[in-house]
């Protein structure tokens, strides 16, 4: 049963990876640091929408229209905290 809670862990990890790198690269591309017509940066950027638009779009749905500013990645953010949070107490108790 704790491989499943680490296997978990790790998936968490990944997520958290994941939405961070895509939070820094829309403030990047924001702020004209990166640019979007480059080759590696349009891929990069398209690669990680793809990956995270099934877990953004019900969130989305969720969420009142906000105009330019997205909470989608705070939400995924805190849920996967709250999940950390429970994994580690369901892992204490089965110790």
């Amino acid at each position: 049963m704790l491989s499943i809670l680490g296997i978990l862990n790790l998936l968490l990890d990944i997520v958290w990876f994941l939405v961070l790198t895509q939070v820094i690269i829309s403030w990047l591309i924001n702020f004209q640091v990166l640019n979007i017509y480059q080759p590696v940066v349009a891929q990069i950027w398209q690669g990680l929408n793809k990956i995270l638009q099934p877990i953004y779009a019900p969130i989305r749905r969720l969420l009142p229209q906000t105009g330019t500013f997205d909470f989608a990645p705070m939400v995924v953010i805190l849920g996967i905290m709250i999940l950390r949070i429970i994994l580690s107490k369901n892992g204490a108790a089965l110790s």
